[in-house]
């Protein structure tokens, strides 16, 4: 495995001078992201199948152990407040437990048995979209659970670091960032795991924007859960539809905090034409507003960066 090879440039490493050291790092880490290009195709592909899934109700499920475990439920858990995607709508499958996101488990990712059992637990379905992370792309625990979740009819994604590796066969979507050998050897914490990052980034933003939760580069669909938020929300309203803030006030008031169709109100939009729209669009912001006419639409100016 690329990942676990020990590089003879960095075998004195430990007697650098600190700068020295970090440049190591940092070119490292602008390798890994790199790494990730030649994967934006296959990114791509996975995203547009999930995206079909999920509108039939599917869920997000992020399978790992250790590193690769804690990177994809650091993905999952930025969804809801960023996109208000539900919460019942993501499985966290990681290797020993959630105890093993604060605290390593010895034998864990070993275990068939486990990666099994909670794909069977979860009660994953045709609907679902099992994205798996292994930096090895061997780890027992992840591909067995692919595997049972693949025969199950659900889609399958495996993110691995090294060319070859098992996972990206027993997957419909396999997602392949080599990032080679590590600076310190076998710490896949720190290239790998940045790599992973990327992808896991990359694909579940771009999944969200197609679900229509993304407008203009707006966030549209985030959860306003405190003043810094609601603020924000009156910033975009006013952004997208070209209105003062006392309008997006009183429509983003009257739409119950929908930005969506806060923003169709203040367009002049009524509000039950406003919500059919939505409901017909499937929630997609730029279909609604073409079933209205062009004089609305127009107003609708280009962003400009707001900072109160």
């Amino acid at each position: 495995m690329a990942t676990e090879n020990f590089s003879t440039r960095f075998q004195e490493l430990d007697a650098w001078p600190n700068l020295d050291i970090l440049s190591a790092f940092y070119e490292g880490q602008l390798t890994a992201v790199a790494a990730v290009r030649s994967s934006l195709p296959a990114i791509a592909a996975a995203a547009e199948e999930a995206v079909a899934r999920l509108r039939r109700g599917g869920r997000l499920v992020y399978v790992g152990a250790g590193t690769s475990g804690r990177i994809g439920v650091q993905d999952g858990t930025e969804l809801p407040p960023t996109f208000n995607w539900p919460d019942d709508k993501l499985v966290y499958l990681i290797a020993g437990g959630e105890g093993a996101l604060l605290k390593a488990v010895e034998n864990a990712e070993d275990s068939v048995e486990q990666g099994i059992a909670g794909i069977r637990d979860s009660g994953i379905g045709p609907n679902d979209v099992v994205i798996g992370v292994a930096a090895s792309g061997r780890t027992p625990f992840t591909i067995a659970a692919l595997e049972e979740a693949k025969a199950r009819g659900a889609q399958t994604i495996g993110i691995s670091n090294n060319a070859g590796a098992p996972i990206l066969d027993v997957c419909s979507h396999p997602i392949l960032a080599d990032t080679g050998e590590e600076v310190i050897a076998g710490s896949t914490r720190m290239k790998a795991g940045t790599a992973q990052k990327v992808i896991l980034n990359l694909l579940s933003t771009l999944i969200m924007v197609r679900l229509g939760r993304v407008y203009r580069g707006l966030m549209v669909h985030m959860r306003a859960t405190n003043a810094k938020l609601r603020r924000r929300s009156e910033i975009m309203v006013s952004q997208i539809t070209g209105c003062d803030d006392a309008s997006a006030i009183a429509a983003l008031r009257q739409a119950d905090g929908d930005m969506k169709l806060a923003s169709l109100i203040a367009l002049g939009i009524d509000s039950s034409d406003a919500e059919a729209a939505l409901t017909r669009s499937d929630g997609n912001l730029r279909e609604a507003l073409s079933d209205f006419p062009t004089s609305n639409v127009e107003r609708s100016p280009t962003p400009v960066n707001r900072r109160d």
